[in-house]
């Protein structure tokens, strides 16, 4: 038999398949960051795990790359490839909830946006991202961190099971009674193993939080930096939020002479009864005069979409990454040095906890191994013109260079740019043998390489 075509392809799927031929192909091809331009043979807009599977099966008996995409805000651009197949999931998004059993099915293109719009209904929730518009899939195959982490744990920490797509075709269950090993390696191993078509989370009882953010001048930041270490360090769970540096977009509760100006931050979420937040918050409003703010009783959702309006699609995106262990004197100049050289007012820096529940799972139950940092500190260059790369760019490796001495060697995989793959291995520590040999089970032709690669 000769190798499957393109017409054998739309024969064997519900969605469509879009090629360099047909309307619409610019937009079946983007992804968020502008800064990705690729042209794949075939994009598969999947309505199903059947799609899925057709289009992982014709990937590997052509010989082609295989991109998956789920939420499309992969940094490097793995949503999308050159000569090859994307497997689009992104209309594959209803979110069912059985408030009784308090869980919730995902699909596999569906965002925090939907899922959150699914069990708030409910008054639940499970942590989530910053920006509601990110994929469920993406965020939780590397971890997921979130607003609600210290009380609830990662997202992959809320992973009860996942139907998976192997590189042989067949759709999987991983839980922790099926294929444990790779239940195991999905949750932070990212989308090396398979693609998943669906992720059933347990649920917790979030509804309305109180919280968001507060500004503080520049000068201040070394206070906001040092306080907020020591103030999260045995904080109670139910508070999340992060520091960070932000130019001031024009929002009426920012004073109009103060927009475009750069700030530090403190962005609170307090997750537990909503007549305790303005005491729970108390502590950040005692750091420092606070120059403006938005910060009240508010739906979870509304919090975890608060900054969807910085990220649209379609700008130019670089970014790194670090855990920290502590936040020393050195790193925190470090901080203070290219903090306020924000180059646009969507690049932003954030360090979050990962404290609290993210502790209390092993580093060798789970894939993401790095229990023992307490921040993840991602420097997200983001800005709309590709003519402002290069300073920008260097803006982003800068301070990452100045950063990374003070900093664990591994970084969290979601917040990785194209040239990290050297940094694999670290991102992993002991964890990493391990995962090489569930890819050699799953995925020993290593089809889904279109990630940070783990090499079978």
């Amino acid at each position: 038999m000769g190798k499957p075509s393109i017409d054998d392809l739309r024969e064997r799927v519900r969605g469509a398949v879009v090629t360099p031929q047909d309307d619409g192909y610019d937009e079946a091809r983007a992804v968020n960051n502008a800064m990705i331009d690729r042209r794949p043979a075939a994009v598969v807009r999947c309505a199903n795990a059947g799609d899925v599977m057709a289009s992982v099966d014709f990937a590997r008996d052509n010989g082609l790359d295989l991109a998956v995409r789920g939420g499309g805000h992969s940094v490097p651009g793995f949503g999308t490839c050159d000569d090859g197949v994307v497997a689009d999931l992104s209309g594959m998004r209803s979110v069912r909830v059985e408030p009784g059993r308090r869980t919730a099915r995902a699909d596999g293109g569906a965002t925090w946006g939907d899922f959150n719009a699914a069990t708030h209904a409910f008054g639940l929730a499970a942590t989530g991202g910053i920006i509601s518009t990110t994929g469920v899939g993406g965020l939780t195959l590397g971890g997921g961190i979130g607003y609600l982490a210290r009380g609830l744990g990662l997202s992959c920490d809320n992973l009860l099971s996942a139907d998976v797509v192997t590189a042989d075709g067949r759709l999987l269950v991983a839980s922790d009674e099926e294929n444990q090993d790779l239940f195991w390696a999905l949750r932070g191993g990212s989308g090396n193993f398979g693609a998943v078509t669906s992720f059933e989370f347990k649920l917790s009882p979030v509804k309305d939080v109180y919280g968001g953010p507060m500004l503080f001048e520049l000068d201040d930041a070394g206070s906001v930096l040092r306080s907020f270490q020591e103030l999260i360090a045995d904080a109670p769970e139910e508070l999340g939020g992060f520091p960070a540096f932000q130019i001031a977009p024009p929002l009426p509760f920012i004073p109009e002479d103060r927009h475009g100006d750069a700030f530090a931050l403190i962005v609170a979420c307090w997750a537990g009864p909503v007549e305790e937040g303005e005491r729970a918050l108390q502590p950040f409003h005692d750091i420092a005069p606070v120059v403006a703010e938005h910060v009240g009783p508010m739906p979870y959702p509304a919090l975890n979409s608060a900054f969807d309006a910085l990220v649209p699609p379609g700008l130019q995106h670089y970014w790194k990454a670090n855990f920290v262990t502590e936040l020393t004197e050195d790193a925190i100049e470090a901080h203070l040095r290219y903090g306020p050289r924000l180059p646009a007012v969507n690049s932003t820096v954030h360090i979050y906890p990962i404290n609290g529940a993210c502790h209390r799972v092993a580093p060798e139950e789970t894939a993401f191994a790095y229990r023992d940092a307490n921040f993840a500190t991602v420097i997200a260059g983001m800005w709309p013109d590709p003519a402002d790369n290069d300073a920008n760019i260097a803006w982003v490796r800068d301070y990452y260079e100045a950063t990374a001495p003070h900093s664990e060697e591994g970084g969290y995989i979601n917040f990785m740019a194209d040239d990290d793959q050297g940094r694999i291995r670290a991102n992993y520590k002991d964890n990493y043998d391990r995962l090489v040999e569930v890819k050699r089970t799953y995925d020993p032709g290593n089809l889904f390489h279109l990630n940070q690669n783990i090499r079978p």
